[in-house]
């Protein structure tokens, strides 16, 4: 009989156009991809210098999301000339290389992690490899999904395949029931803070338990997307009955008989029973709680009734020579409330906490309330098409009442590519996947935790607990 396969195992065997060598090597079939201006110039370059065509360019989406402004009143020009002139390139490239683009003012145009799933690009069982390391978002839906350098952007245009390594398995199984305002974000934060910042280097993780079959498959993308700070190369989730809805009336999902056909087949789409991981990890979140980051690696993280490190207390010198440069950065002293750290900025967005649910979660609690006086709170949503929903529900109106500056789609501030550019010394609560020294700017200042925790300390002027606000989350 044939041994037990684990998931991961299943989505490489099944992509394997053949085995390169005995040190798991492997010639990789690439269903789909979705590029951005930012990472694709130079492989669509490297094409033309090679006189060479794209292989399958309807298994390639281009999507404009990096450099583009988010002002209210958006138009097709881009504020800065680079950025002008790498969006002018790709729509050079699109219609040179037959692609289609999601140009900046396309209604379906957005973050790439937010538009492909919306779009019904990604479905599960398909291996997508793209110019974006939070690529592993897709895992969300049953597929696996893992970013590439640019060179092997080139290399999957020119040939649909990439060479691959195999890499080890990891499974987390998570447990326990998330208490009040407690959200994905902060599971995979807590993971994150749990086994570091590269306990996953070299791992593909699948992520199991009672925990993630309660979430929603937006959460479970959230998850997905952040387990890439970690050093995880891949993460996914089985699909379940929630993928297959959420997936069912999407624009470029099957219909009618091929549907029924498709999820006969995603069904299959499981570890086997007594599958062999290489290392397993237990969370239990019945003790969880909201999670913010204090330093500069998403690892330095606390719950946010916690107080920072005191590196004079940690005996492990790579550690604490870690704590002490955070500090250092962040401009914080050792054993510090985390509840006294002031704000200039808020920050709700990012391929992280961009959808739909994500900003009405926010909305729970701003509703009725105002934004401190000294911050500047920005609301970013994820996509063209979630801007609408949310103008549709009421949300926006609540934002721009409550004080926050209510743009259009793009990744923003989460990293700092267009004018939504934090200066140095300002302090903001992110809904966003890093903390990177300068990531929103040179000499910024980054907390990472949910949107209503962000919405939470944007009202206070302060990190805050979500909880304490009355009626703040439910």
């Amino acid at each position: 009989m044939a041994s037990a396969k684990t998931l991961y195992q299943k989505f490489i065997d099944s992509h394997t156009v053949r085995e390169l060598d005995n040190q798991g090597n492997v010639l990789l079939y690439i269903d789909r991809s979705i590029l951005n201006e930012y990472t694709s110039p130079q492989a669509f370059s490297g094409l033309r210098d090679n006189k060479r065509k794209a292989w399958r360019p309807e298994s390639t989406l281009l999507n404009v999301d990096h450099v583009n402004p988010t002002r209210p009143l958006r138009d097709a020009n881009m504020t800065d000339p680079g950025g002008q002139l790498q969006v002018d390139y790709f729509r050079e490239n699109s219609r040179d290389f037959g692609i289609e683009l999601f140009d900046v003012l396309d209604v379906r145009q957005g973050i790439e992690h937010v538009v492909a799933p919306e779009q019904g690009f990604v479905l599960p069982g398909m291996v997508i490899a793209a110019g974006d390391s939070h690529t592993t978002t897709y895992g969300a839906l049953g597929a696996f999904g893992f970013g590439i350098g640019t060179s092997e952007i080139e290399h999957y245009l020119a040939t649909q395949t990439l060479v691959y390594k195999r890499l080890k398995t990891m499974r987390v199984t998570v447990t326990g029931r998330l208490g009040i305002a407690v959200t994905a974000k902060d599971i995979i934060m807590a993971l994150i803070q749990k086994i570091g910042a590269s306990g996953a280097t070299g791992f593909a993780i699948e992520f199991a338990g009672p925990a993630i079959d309660e979430l929603s498959v937006e959460g479970r993308m959230t998850i997905c997307n952040m387990a890439v700070e970690a050093g995880a190369r891949g993460a996914f989730m089985a699909p379940d009955e929630k993928v297959y809805q959420y997936l069912q009336n999407k624009p470029r999902a099957p219909k009618g008989e091929l549907w029924q056909q498709a999820v006969q087949s995603w069904r299959q789409l499981r570890s086997d029973p007594g599958a062999v991981f290489d290392l397993e990890v237990a969370l239990d979140c019945n003790m969880l709680e909201p999670m913010v980051t204090w330093g500069i690696s998403p690892d330095q993280a606390d719950n946010i009734n916690g107080s920072l490190p005191d590196p004079s207390d940690e005996k492990d010198p790579h550690k604490r020579l870690a704590q002490e440069k955070a500090l250092a950065y962040m401009e914080l002293a050792p054993k510090t409330r985390l509840t006294d750290i002031r704000i200039s900025h808020a920050f709700i967005g990012s391929c992280t906490n961009g959808r739909i649910e994500d900003l009405r979660l926010a909305a729970e609690v701003l509703k009725g309330r105002k934004v401190a006086a000294h911050v500047r709170a920005m609301i970013i949503p994820g996509s063209t098409l979630v801007r609408q929903q949310a103008e549709r529900e009421g949300l926006a109106k609540i934002f721009t009442d409550a004080g926050f500056e209510w743009r259009q789609s793009g990744c923003s501030m989460c990293l700092a590519m267009n004018e939504d550019v934090l200066q140095p010394g300002d302090r903001c609560a992110s809904s966003t996947n890093r903390n990177f020294a300068g990531r929103q700017g040179a000499g910024s200042k980054t907390h990472l935790m949910s949107p209503s925790m962000v919405a939470a300390a944007a009202i206070a002027g302060h990190l805050a607990d979500v909880r304490l606000i009355n009626g703040g989350a439910k």
